[in-house]
């Protein structure tokens, strides 16, 4: 089975069997999106919420705003044309509000992702986020199940 880790502000496709995960997902927010006729998932492990002017753009993994529409394309692009599930994890609250411009990041990733999902017409299904515990995710692409392990040892399966 392929298993390819997904850095922070980075993307990844890939079509069954395999895996895509991520390790030590704080207040970044993971965005998976799964095609079940395709067996075909898309996974973003977005840093920020949306760009800022002065902010060099880099991948566009990086924002939720952007990560989506990137996702989409590159499910399309492997012949996954949906319909499309989506699922959330992370988005927690390690960071003092004085460590940001605008505060609470984990929670606004979490907010613009659902809110350029909602964009797209993509249900989110199910999720796994905020608190204040850091996560790893291991999304299956062949289920479509998201495994989420909290640093606490707890584990949920969306």
């Amino acid at each position: 089975m392929n298993e390819l880790r997904v850095a922070i502000a980075r993307h990844a496709v890939m079509r069954a069997p395999g895996r895509l995960i991520c390790i030590g997902v704080g207040s970044c927010v993971v965005i998976t999106i799964f095609d079940e006729a395709a067996q075909c998932g898309a996974l973003a492990h977005v840093l920020l919420p949306e760009e800022t002017p002065g902010m060099s753009a880099g991948h566009p993994a990086r924002f939720a705003t952007t990560a989506v529409p990137l996702l989409l394309g590159a499910l399309r692009a492997r012949g996954a044309d949906g319909p499309y599930v989506a699922k959330l994890a992370g988005g927690a609250g390690l960071f003092a509000d004085v460590l940001t411009s605008k505060g609470r990041v984990g929670e606004r990733n979490v907010i613009a992702a659902r809110s350029a999902l909602a964009t797209a017409g993509i249900p989110v299904v199910a999720e796994d986020v905020g608190g204040g515990a850091g996560r790893s995710v291991v999304f299956d692409v062949e289920t479509g199940k998201v495994a989420v392990r909290k640093a606490s040892g707890d584990t949920s399966v969306l």
